[in-house]
């Protein structure tokens, strides 16, 4: 099949693509690698008119996007740069006859690597250390053994569970597949959280955010953790529920946390999780933005000779699943 690939945004989508003047822009470098990346894959880079596959980069605007399929039918695949799509999801632009896939997968070691240095700054009381301005030591906690549940079986919990091989911990995967996780001790299905969580000592989110997940982490499931357990949070804010997790802090329901990322996000000044010292915030900071650019070109490359090939996608975005 001939791949003649569009990238948006373009005068086309009616959006300039970064900053008029500013060629230098991070949009600018991207949409150069998008480009560059469907060449290395036998594909055309074509103007939109002309195309049968998109690479949609603009975020945050589902609408645009349904307007440009609909005035160009012979769209048949649109590839989106993130892993978490849920405003598309949501805004029914999926529902299309399209395939549609996404970057999830792709940035898997990035943040997985961030989310193991976040459940052992936790463990070792870094981030209390770091604010007290005098010599005052923090007895450790070690991750050796320790009893991990990650609620999501993706690229990233993959990834994770292949980080801690060394520390010998006992893995338990959450997720909607019934396929085993490798490495993992176990894998089971969402009803189980509750039956797991009394015996999970660090919890990590590394899921989707559907509806269903969604302050899937509340005030019930905080107070089943033991008062030593860390909750890690590297996938979506809308996980945990906030103003919970605050309360939990409080009481010593749980004993830390350490979040790349907030509800609402950015947090704003002034919120109780900034003054404890026993939260770890990192500013949706898990993957640097040249690894981003790297991994996504890279798979932009492989649909692009995967489409030419006839050979299945990587990274299919599932409309009902919502990911």
């Amino acid at each position: 099949m001939e791949a003649r690939i569009a990238t948006a945004p373009s005068t086309e989508t009616g959006t300039s693509h970064g900053r008029p003047g500013s060629p230098g822009t991070d949009l600018d470098r991207l949409r150069s690698g998008v480009e560059e990346a469907v060449s290395r894959g036998g594909g055309a880079n074509v103007p939109l008119d002309e195309a049968n596959g998109l690479v949609w980069l603009i975020p945050g605007e589902p609408e645009l996007l349904g307007a440009a399929l609909e005035a160009h039918p012979r769209i048949e695949w649109v590839q989106f740069p993130w892993a978490g799509v849920e405003k598309f999801t949501t805004s029914g632009v999926l529902d299309r006859p399209v395939v549609f896939s996404c970057a999830k997968g792709a940035f898997a070691g990035q943040v997985a690597e961030h989310a193991l240095m976040l459940m052992l700054a936790c463990l070792r009381g870094l981030s209390r250390q770091a604010r007290t301005p005098a010599w005052s030591p923090v007895d450790p906690r070690s991750l050796h053994g320790r009893r991990v549940t990650i609620l999501g079986g993706g690229g990233i919990a993959t990834e994770l569970v292949r980080l801690l091989r060394p520390f010998e911990c006992r893995i338990r995967v959450i997720r909607r597949s019934p396929e085993k996780v490798e490495g993992s001790d176990e894998t089971l299905p969402p009803p189980a959280l509750p039956a797991v969580l009394p015996e999970t000592d660090l919890l990590v989110l590394a899921l989707a955010l559907t509806p269903e997940t969604r302050h899937v982490v509340g005030a019930a499931e905080l107070a089943l953790l033991p008062p030593h357990a860390v909750v890690v949070n590297v996938a979506r804010g809308a996980h945990i529920e906030t103003g919970a997790l605050v309360e939990a802090l409080d009481a010593g329901t749980i004993s830390a946390a350490g979040l790349d990322v907030t509800d609402p996000e950015p947090l704003p000044d002034g919120h109780p999780l900034w003054a404890d010292p026993r939260v770890l915030i990192t500013s949706h900071s898990a993957d640097s933005a040249d690894y981003v650019r790297r991994m996504f070109c890279e798979r932009v490359e492989r649909n692009v000779a995967n489409l030419r090939a006839g050979r299945p996608l990587e990274g299919v975005i599932d409309p009902s699943a919502g990911y």
